[in-house]
C-alpha cells in the first residue's frame, strides 16, 4: 500500500477476506457477523489504520448528525465557554459540532455561513456580529437555526439571550447609592444589541448621576487609545465596561495611569471573568448565565432538528450582579482631571 493512500473499506474487506457488507456490519456493531469474521475484520482495520468516513456514511444514510456554530470571536472567554457547553450538549445528543469564528467581521461571517451550507449540517447556532444577520445568510438557506446572545433584525429566528437592561440598571442604582456623581460607560459599538441594551438600561436608572457613553470599537489598541484620551481629558467618578474586551483594556489602562480603584476611579464590568475575582480589590461585575444560554440554545435547535414547527421562541435569561470592592467606599466628589 502506498504511504499516501488512505485505507478504504474495500481494502479492509480484501485484507480480511470478507465482503464489504461484512466489514460494514462489524464497524456498525451489528450482531449478525460470526465471531471469526468479526475478529478478522478488526485485525485488518488495525493493521491498515482504517478510519470510518463519517461524511460519506452520512451522505449514504441521508442523516446529518452534524450541527454548526458560528461565534464572533473564539478568543473571547465568554464565547469559548458557550462553545464548550454546546459541544458537550451536542455530543450527549449524538451530534458532532463544527465551530467557526467570524473574527468580529460581518463579511467573514457571511463567508462562513455560505461555506457551512456545503457541509449540510442538520442545524445551526449563531452568535451574530451584529443585528443584520438575515442579510448575510445565503439565499435559500433552509437549515434550522437558533440565534444566541445578540438580538437579530429578523423575528423568525428562535432566540436565547440575557436580560441586559435590568442588570445594567441595577449597577447604575448601586453606583448612585455609593455616591458616584459621574460614570463613563464604555463599549465596543452601539450597533450591537447587547451593548445598546446595556447602555439603555444603565442610563434609565442613573438618576442624578451623570452617565456618558463612549464607543471604542473592536481593536484593543485603538479602544485603549480612545479611552486614554477621554480619561486624560476629564476623569469621571466611575468606569463601567460593557463587554470583556473593553473591561480588560480599561483595567490595564487604569493601572498604566496609576489610578487607584476605587479611590481615584470606581470600576465595574458587565462580563464577569475569573480574574475579576482574583485581583484586589475584586471587580464589581455582571455574570451572564453562559452555560444556561448554551443549553437553552441547543434544546431549541434540537426541537427544530426533530421537526417541531411551533412558533419561534424568545428566551431571556436573568443575569447576576455581584458587588465587590471596586465600587465600594467611593468618596463623594465630582469628576476632575486625571492626576488632580
Amino acid at each position: 500500500m502506498s504511504r499516501q493512500q488512505t485505507p478504504s473499506i474495500r481494502m479492509v474487506a480484501e485484507r480480511a477476506g470478507v465482503s464489504i457488507a461484512t466489514v460494514s456490519n462489524v464497524i456498525n456493531g451489528k450482531a449478525s457477523v460470526s465471531f471469526d469474521f468479526a475478529e478478522r475484520v478488526r485485525a485488518a482495520v488495525e493493521e491498515l489504520g482504517y478510519v470510518t468516513d463519517i461524511a460519506a456514511s452520512r451522505l449514504r444514510s441521508g442523516k446529518a448528525a452534524l450541527a454548526a456554530v458560528v461565534v464572533p470571536d473564539l478568543t473571547n472567554p465568554m464565547f469559548a465557554a458557550f462553545v464548550s457547553t454546546l459541544e458537550h450538549e451536542a455530543r450527549e445528543g449524538g451530534f458532532d459540532l463544527a465551530v467557526v469564528s467570524a473574527r468580529n467581521d460581518p463579511k467573514e461571517e457571511a463567508d462562513r455561513l455560505a461555506n457551512i451550507r456545503a457541509w449540510r449540517p442538520a442545524g445551526l447556532i449563531v452568535i451574530p456580529c451584529d443585528g443584520a444577520l438575515s442579510s448575510r445568510l445565503p439565499a435559500g438557506f433552509a437549515v434550522p437555526a437558533v440565534v444566541a446572545d445578540r438580538i437579530p433584525d429578523d423575528s423568525r429566528f428562535d432566540l436565547v439571550a440575557v436580560d441586559n437592561g435590568p442588570a445594567s440598571g441595577a449597577l447604575a442604582r448601586h453606583m448612585a447609592e455609593a455616591g458616584i456623581e459621574s460614570c463613563l460607560v464604555v463599549g465596543t459599538s452601539l450597533a450591537i444589541s447587547n451593548v445598546r441594551e446595556r447602555w439603555d438600561g444603565f442610563a434609565a436608572e442613573a438618576g442624578s448621576m451623570r452617565a456618558e457613553m463612549l464607543e471604542v470599537g473592536f481593536e484593543c489598541e485603538e479602544a485603549t487609545a480612545r479611552l486614554r484620551e477621554r480619561l486624560e481629558r476629564e476623569r469621571p467618578g466611575a468606569l463601567f465596561a460593557l463587554d470583556h474586551m473593553t473591561s480588560l483594556a480599561a483595567y490595564r489602562l487604569i493601572g498604566a495611569l496609576e489610578l487607584r480603584i476605587p479611590a481615584d476611579l470606581a470600576f465595574a464590568s458587565f462580563d464577569e471573568m475569573e480574574w475579576m475575582r482574583l485581583v484586589s480589590p475584586g471587580i464589581t461585575a455582571v455574570r451572564q448565565p453562559v452555560e444556561d444560554m448554551a443549553k437553552a440554545a441547543w434544546a431549541l435547535l434540537r426541537r427544530r432538528m426533530d421537526g417541531h414547527e411551533s412558533p419561534e421562541k424568545t428566551r431571556r435569561l436573568e443575569c447576576a450582579v455581584t458587588i465587590r470592592g471596586s465600587t465600594l467606599r467611593v468618596p463623594h466628589r465630582r469628576g476632575g482631571r486625571a492626576g488632580s
